[in-house]
């Protein structure tokens, strides 16, 4: 399993993240910043953020003094929520083994422990919210932030401790 997000998820992240840092004051952010400070192509930030508004995720307001802004506060958006507003639901729904759907009354193998590696995902994701991605780019900023002991291993030996 590839654990990456595509482009334009990847691009949505930065951008909430975007306006996750900028909630406290006040500012609506034009798309253009956004592609800036965030790197990402220009042409996209207006599809992505037409996504994010379509989702309830952001708002925007026309004119001069308008922008872009995020609907809630960022501890009340998750990572999940962002990621599916542009790809939909992450859950894949073809059969390990073998091929062709997925369904809980014809399942393979596979099924059982390919769920619950789907569900901590989808559980790790919902449980991150942008207020939590934007302390840890701080501190990543600033040089304090600490990865977590039990990330800190490879994955050969996670395995192990099971």
């Amino acid at each position: 399993m590839r654990m990456e997000l595509g482009k334009r998820a990847d691009y949505a992240v930065r951008a909430a993240v975007d306006l996750a840092r900028h909630v406290r004051d006040g500012e609506r952010r034009k798309a253009r910043a956004i592609a800036d400070e965030m790197a990402i192509p220009a042409s996209y930030v207006p599809q992505i953020l037409a996504e994010l508004v379509r989702a309830g995720i952001a708002v925007s307001v026309a004119g001069p003094g308008g922008g872009y802004a995020l609907a809630r506060e960022p501890a009340e958006v998750s990572l999940l929520e962002v990621v599916e507003a542009i790809d939909g639901e992450l859950v894949s729904t073809a059969c390990v083994l073998r091929g062709g759907p997925c369904r809980w009354d014809d399942m393979c193998a596979v099924h059982i422990p390919w769920a619950r590696a789907q569900f901590a995902m989808l559980d790790s994701l919902a449980a991150t919210s942008l207020a939590e991605l934007v302390a840890n780019d701080q501190a990543l900023e600033a040089g304090t932030f600490e990865v977590p002991e039990d990330l800190r291993r490879p994955a050969r030996e996670l395995a192990q401790d099971r």
